[in-house]
């Protein structure tokens, strides 16, 4: 049974940071590529970070680039995204997201339809 268990979000006043964590099991999670989505109230879930299977790899949404940090701990099992400089545009439900093909084609990581497998998601919440 694979389990995507997202943690870390809470209440955070605009230019905090946050640190969300997603820990993995059932699948062989070395060999996945791992995302990080967001959605919120009202708006379509979107594109925020992703790092290929052997960490090797990175990409960011423009709106988080350069502020958010996408990293991989495989003996852990767990995919972190640290969130710097928050904005109360930032405030979502945040995804994990796992991709078994071990290879990137294109921008295909900014779409949903690439991942296999999702979490419950984290709630962030960016206070002004």
């Amino acid at each position: 049974q694979v389990q995507l268990v997202e943690s870390g979000g809470g209440l955070v006043q605009a230019g905090g940071s946050l640190r969300l964590s997603c820990v993995a099991s059932g699948i062989a999670f070395s060999s996945y590529n791992m995302a990080w989505f967001r959605q919120a109230p009202g708006k379509e879930r979107e594109f925020v970070a992703c790092i290929s299977w052997s960490g090797g790899r990175t990409d960011y949404a423009d709106s988080v680039k350069g502020r958010f940090i996408v990293s991989r701990d495989d003996a852990a099992n767990t995919v972190y995204v640290q969130m710097n400089s928050l904005k109360t545009e930032d405030t979502a439900v945040y995804y994990c997201a796992a991709d078994r093909r071990g290879y990137y084609s294109g921008r295909d990581y900014e779409h949903e339809e690439t991942y296999d497998y999702w979490g419950q998601g984290t709630q962030v919440t960016v206070s002004s």
